[in-house]
């Protein structure tokens, strides 16, 4: 039975582990689709509208690419700032208003619980593609995916496989874990298969108190850090993000940790052979371009991957797979 049909995804709360395992095998036909024929007409028919609040290329283009890859259409409406918000217009009236154009509504927004608003209004389903600081489930499920692929060479085939990869893998969630909704899903989903997280961030970036006390209360293994020396030698995964400029109230606030930690070649050089380098883009300059070589950077696959997870939910969503 799939379980997504004609569901909202708003948080990897919903995910457990059988449902990501059933994701996971449709974004592998998914990859096979688009790598041997490129399309199919499995969503003839389907509009998607994309509404983005907040300035987005890979989740909103990833969104079409998907759908479009699929046999439906988009709806892209990327500058909320020049639409009937500027007059006034509430997000549940807009939402309300766009789903009478199409079959289901992918949401980015700035305010914390916007999907969640959205989806009670809304009477067609709703993805959240992330809430201000809150989360960004879609992101964290090709972030999993993505894990996975690179550990253990392909991708997941079974829920043993992905416990037996994840159980005690040392993840390092590095940069702006206060602000970053990326790493905030993420480390629901990797608490779930038991993997070991290190919070590496300023005092003033750390990870939310509330997910953190959320976590330990469903014994994840969890450390928080301060130098990126402390774990570098001993992860698997370092999973980086930029610090987020447009979070900031204080200008010196962001202008003292933007550069806390940098990844460049000496950084790799120190990390271990097997390690997987992640990053959910956009980056500034926390990891060097020089780095884009290194074998172990993975963040360029990364992004592929959101093409066949987000393919794989679409077409849960509209009952066409699963």
């Amino acid at each position: 039975m799939n379980r997504l049909a004609g569901a909202h995804v708003l948080s990897v709360k919903q995910f457990d582990r059988a449902l990501l395992e059933d994701v996971f095998g449709v974004a592998r036909s998914m990859r096979v689709l688009v790598r041997s024929v490129g399309t199919a007409d499995l969503l003839k028919g389907k509009v998607l509208t994309n509404l983005f609040y907040e300035p987005s290329t890979r989740t909103s283009s990833s969104f079409a690419a998907a759908i479009l890859r699929l046999g439906g259409s988009v709806v892209p409406i990327n500058d909320v700032h020049y639409s009937s918000v500027t007059k006034g217009e509430t997000l549940e009236d807009t939402v309300r208003t766009l789903e009478a154009y199409g079959d289901a509504l992918v949401l980015r927004h700035p305010e914390l619980g916007a999907a969640a608003r959205a989806a009670a209004v809304a009477t067609k389903p709703v993805l959240n593609a992330g809430d201000g600081p809150g989360e960004h489930p879609t992101q964290a499920l090709l972030d999993l995916f993505t894990i996975l692929t690179e550990k253990l060479g392909v991708s997941p085939g079974s829920d043993t496989s992905t416990q037996r990869c994840l159980s005690g893998l040392r993840v390092a969630l590095v940069g702006d874990l206060r602000h970053g909704r990326t790493v905030h899903s993420l480390a629901r989903l990797l608490a779930l298969y038991g993997a070991e997280l290190h919070y590496v961030s300023p005092e003033l970036l750390r990870m939310p108190e509330p997910l953190v006390r959320e976590l330990a209360a469903e014994g994840a293994r969890q450390e928080e850090h301060r130098e990126l020396s402390e774990v570098l030698g001993a992860v698997d995964v370092l999973y980086v993000t930029r610090v987020q400029k447009e979070r900031f109230a204080d200008p010196d606030d962001y202008a003292r940790v933007k550069d806390a930690y940098v990844i460049d070649e000496t950084t790799m050089a120190a990390a271990p052979p097997g390690l997987t380098l992640m990053h959910p883009f956009p980056r500034v300059n926390e990891i060097d371009r020089a780095v884009d070589a290194d074998p172990r950077a993975a963040y360029f696959r990364q992004m592929e991957n959101g093409l066949y997870v987000r393919m794989a939910l679409l077409a849960m969503v509209f009952g066409r797979a699963g």
